[in-house]
């Protein structure tokens, strides 16, 4: 099988989404939608919360960040290319910029520093002929979403045929397969009982057919059920079997984080379990490092004695 490597950056660090890689998780955390408080900060240029998210997710274990700045009624390029400048003050990891609007996802490129991965295109004909050239000029990576003029369509045959036609599209413009990450869209299991049988062939397909990375937000599956977190957590491990590269999840859910970084180890993407090792490894107890050097000393002396 030919490996796929889309590879982002910051102005100083690279992360490469890939078939034989790690998993790539994406903070979603910096995106007001649904959150009014954040919302109301950043329509009047406080992004105080936007610097406290952007650090705890990249201490939690995210690799990427994306921001987005959908708030309505808002001066939506303004905000979105001043919270990327700041999270890049702030932070090293590459950024998704995340925009319905082509004007802030222009505004956001034009200040980003290195090549970020755009979230996002579609299959209508409008969004690819104003998307895919910005994507071509200032060089950057993008998720393309499975859906076009006609929806979003059940019919896993379908939603690949979309995904095809972004590639194909895409390659007109000069922009290879390697700088596309496609999102089969993940929709909500309470609601379709096989969405999540629908994601995983689609992912083997995008992978093996396509050959194209994949990503998706992870939480629409458990939309509406409890336990989220658990329940996002056993689609993203199998998600990762299934051939999947990345996610834009929150990192900051220890049952989400142990089934992606567990996921790693069974797929072989965590040599010798070091990552699973240094996050999961239980400290010494206090004062066992002390009392362990005692009582190797008394056994010694014991032996000298006998």
């Amino acid at each position: 099988m030919i490996m796929t490597d889309t590879v982002v950056s910051s102005a100083t660090k690279e992360v490469v989404i890939g078939f034989d890689r790690p998993f790539v998780i994406i903070g979603e955390r910096i995106n007001p939608t649904g959150r009014k408080l954040l919302a109301a900060e950043m329509a009047v240029g406080n992004y105080a919360r936007v610097e406290s998210d952007a650090r705890a997710q990249v201490e939690a274990g995210a690799h990427m960040l994306d921001v987005n700045a959908g708030i309505p009624l808002a001066d939506e390029p303004r905000i979105l290319a001043e919270a990327i400048q700041l999270v890049q003050s702030i932070t090293d990891v590459p950024l998704s910029i995340d925009s319905s609007i082509v004007a802030a996802l222009e505004a956001g490129l034009a200040v980003y520093k290195g090549k970020p991965l755009v979230n996002s295109v579609t299959g209508e004909e409008e969004r690819l002929e104003s998307v895919l050239p910005l994507i071509k000029k200032y060089g950057a990576a993008v998720v393309a979403i499975s859906n076009d003029e006609t929806g979003i369509s059940e019919d896993p045959d379908v939603r690949f045929a979309v995904a095809k036609k972004i590639v194909e599209r895409a390659a007109d413009f000069g922009i290879p397969r390697s700088d596309i990450v496609v999102d089969p869209l993940v929709m909500p299991i309470g609601a379709i009982n096989l969405a999540g049988r629908t994601a995983f062939q689609l992912i083997r397909r995008l992978r093996e057919e396509l050959k194209v990375n994949t990503t998706c937000g992870a939480s629409n599956v458990s939309f509406g059920l409890p336990n989220r977190h658990g329940l996002n957590g056993a689609f993203l491990s199998m998600a990762i079997g299934a051939g999947m590269t990345s996610a834009i999840t929150s990192p900051l859910h220890p049952e989400m984080m142990a089934a992606m970084m567990g996921a790693d180890v069974m797929m072989g993407q965590d040599p010798v379990c070091r990552r699973w090792i240094k996050k999961f490894r239980e400290p010494p107890a206090k004062g066992a490092g002390a009392e362990g050097a005692e009582a190797r000393r008394g056994r010694e002396a014991r032996r000298r004695r006998g």
